[in-house]
């Protein structure tokens, strides 16, 4: 007997495939590219009305799609090929920034063009940001006016944080660095960013994306020395550039040094080998006494593993400290380097909770054992310290302090009976 396999049931009626919203439409960004040329070419040269025809068209036109051919068009007039050239064949527009002029106010009303966009339309935000990397990787296809006003313009966004710091990071591209067109380019964008911010805003965005410490980098392996990246830097009138760099060196060298103070010190090696090690450093990286006494204090600090307990930190700070006084002593021969002291442990002292109460302890420690002076303390106390935790840290001093005026007020009768 032959068993006939049963049919299924199926569903009647018209089945499909995909979903309408899963069916991928293609790209094609020639259609777009029409469109925003043709409006483009309608409002000309008034920057007012480009605003006001990209902010109506966001409405109409996939912004979010064809993001990078948007920007292409509003900065090169059209459409970019790899390397940075446009093609013929396709409609372009002559109202972009590549047309505009060179100047720094045609610039800053073309910064604001993107800057409205953005704010209209903030997932533009991300896709702007690596069209800025892109058209930097393309600088060798344009001209070199087209890549100062690139340059003007990125500074003006970067000034005014439209952009982040981070887009620098194509200038460290191989090819670019090869043909000199980094530091060039560099040197415009830092004249325009300074101008419209200042050497602070530049500093403090460079710190933020980790970028200060690489400047060097734009040039070819065989000139990067702070001599030929300052001389550069200064005969193109950026002088605060090229000292953005040295102090950035300069931190680095403190750095590494303090690092190799801790291993010298938690290895026992003899304070006396300790500081002579440290006179050379100071001379070979002109390190200031003020400085060095404050790189001592953190490595002498960072090689213990400090108790949480208040009442057990105290204890354990003054021995230890005790122990290596004689290191702060070798640079604190000047009343400044005894304020930079003060001062530094006082930041130590607010920073790591547990040292609050620790603060008198310790200047009174390091008073005994002539770290520090009273003329240094006094001065800290009423004019020279700083606000973190100054109402506690003060609090703390108060009765030190009295008994030190004192002290100075008998000190001072005394030499006058002398003298009588």
């Amino acid at each position: 007997m032959s068993h006939q396999k049963q049919q299924k049931p199926t569903l009647t009626g018209q089945r499909f495939k995909t979903r309408k919203r899963d069916e991928k439409e293609r790209f094609d960004p020639t259609q777009f590219q029409e469109c925003v040329v043709q409006g483009l070419n309608q409002t000309g040269s008034d920057l007012d009305a480009v605003a006001k025809f990209l902010d109506s068209s966001g409405a109409k036109l996939d912004y979010r799609r064809y993001a990078e051919t948007l920007f292409d068009i509003l900065v090169a007039g059209g459409m970019l090929a790899p390397g940075g050239a446009i093609s013929d064949d396709m409609t372009r527009t002559h109202f972009c920034l590549f047309t505009a002029e060179e100047d720094v106010k045609t610039m800053q009303a073309y910064a604001q063009v993107f800057n409205k966009l953005i704010r209209r339309y903030k997932y533009l935000e991300r896709g702007f940001e690596e069209e800025m990397k892109k058209l930097l990787l393309f600088l060798k296809g344009f001209s070199e006016s087209e890549r100062n006003k690139l340059a003007m313009l990125a500074g003006i966004l970067l000034a005014n944080g439209n952009v982040s710091a981070s887009i620098l990071s194509s200038l460290f591209n191989e090819n670019l660095i090869k043909e000199g067109l980094s530091p060039a380019f560099a040197v415009k964008l830092f004249k325009s960013w300074i101008n419209e911010k200042d050497i602070n805003s530049v500093a403090t965005c460079l710190r933020k994306v980790g970028i200060d410490g690489r400047l060097m980098e734009l040039f070819p392996v065989n000139k990067r020395s702070n001599e030929y990246f300052s001389k550069y830097f200064t005969d193109a009138g950026l002088k605060e550039l090229s000292d953005i760099s040295r102090n950035q060196q300069s931190l680095g060298a403190r750095k590494e040094l303090q690092k190799e103070l801790q291993e010298q010190i938690s290895q026992g090696i003899s304070s006396k080998e300790i500081i002579a090690y440290c006179k050379e450093e100071m001379l070979r990286s002109s390190i200031t006494e003020q400085k060095m006494i404050c790189i001592m204090w953190s490595s002498i600090m960072s090689t213990v593993e400090w108790n949480k307990k208040e009442e057990l930190v105290t204890e354990q700070a003054i021995k230890h400290l005790k122990q290596h006084s004689a290191l702060l002593k070798a640079f604190s021969t000047q009343d400044l380097s005894e304020l930079s002291l003060l001062l530094k442990m006082q930041e130590y002292c607010y920073d790591n909770i547990h040292f609050m109460r620790t603060f008198q302890k310790i200047v009174l420690l390091l008073y005994k054992v002539d770290v520090l002076s009273e003329e240094a303390i006094l001065k800290w106390y009423t004019e020279a310290h700083l606000a973190k935790g100054k109402s506690v840290f003060l609090e703390q001093m108060k009765k030190f302090v009295e008994w030190l005026k004192n002290a100075e007020e008998e000190s001072e009768s005394e030499s006058e009976e002398e003298t009588d």
